[in-house]
């Protein structure tokens, strides 16, 4: 028995050694196939946006490959949804999602999130012409006031528990939503600070309200990843701290934020 025991023991340890000389089952597929997964809705000026030749462009998009540079591997795009970007990275479609994702508690007690970065608020984009109307909160969620919103994310989620009053319809297209507000279809969309601030100097047509006066707390967006795999989670936090202390995060930053 004593034999036995002797010679478990040494399977016991042998194994131990092989598990600590590997990294975990996604870090590992990532770095033998030198492919990062990334998910993204590709609809969210500034932070990712489909281009007209099936790429994409914005801050989440030049952060994520510095990011797969760090790494030594290239990325690879994969097109979702907001209202699937939760599911979808739970069903192992992508290794990280980005393109302006908001950090908060729900989130972060189902999927891990890179520290947060761009911080903001939700403002309200609406017609120059009108921009007098809306003061308030309360002038917002009224009955005559027609809101657009894109489903499936946090701005979603504020028309609903905040605009209860209003006309209230959806549009499952976020980027054509400031568009349709230009063109009288709507007159408020609910976004945060960036967005906003994009489509408010881009079109004069429009106005960014309570840039300066949120109409939440100040928030940050964040990257998210699967929980399946620490070792990943270690590595990718380790690459985003670099690109930090570098500066290559503010620089990014300063180029699309500004």
């Amino acid at each position: 028995m004593r034999h036995i025991s002797r010679i478990l023991a040494g399977v016991v340890a042998g194994l131990t050694l092989c598990s600590a000389a590997h990294a975990g089952p996604r870090l590992d597929t990532i770095m033998d196939s030198k492919v990062l997964r990334v998910g993204t809705p590709g609809d969210y000026r500034p932070f990712a946006m489909k281009t007209e030749g099936g790429g994409y462009e914005g801050l989440d998009i030049d952060l994520i490959e510095l990011l797969a540079k760090e790494l030594g591997v290239k990325v690879e795009y994969v097109q979702t949804s907001w209202p699937n970007l939760m599911p979808d990275l739970q069903a192992n479609r992508f290794d990280v999602a980005v393109g302006g994702i908001t950090r908060n508690a729900a989130r972060l007690g189902k999927v891990e999130m890179l520290p947060g970065y761009a911080p903001f608020g939700k403002v309200a984009l609406v017609r120059s012409d009108e921009a007098g109307r809306y003061k308030s909160l309360e002038d917002l969620n009224q009955p005559k006031v027609k809101v657009i919103k894109n489903p499936g994310g946090t701005n979603e989620a504020f028309v609903l528990a905040n605009l209860g009053q209003a006309q209230v319809s959806t549009h499952e297209k976020n980027a054509e939503i400031p568009g349709l507000i230009a063109e009288g279809k709507g007159d408020v969309m609910i976004t945060e600070t960036y967005e906003a601030l994009h489509y408010s100097k881009a079109d004069p047509r429009l106005t960014a309200l309570f840039i300066e006066t949120p109409l939440t707390p100040k928030n940050y967006l964040g990257f998210m990843l699967p929980t399946d795999d620490p070792d990943y989670v270690r590595v990718m936090e380790f690459a985003w701290d670099q690109m930090d202390k570098r500066g290559d995060l503010g620089q990014a930053s300063n180029h699309w934020l500004k």
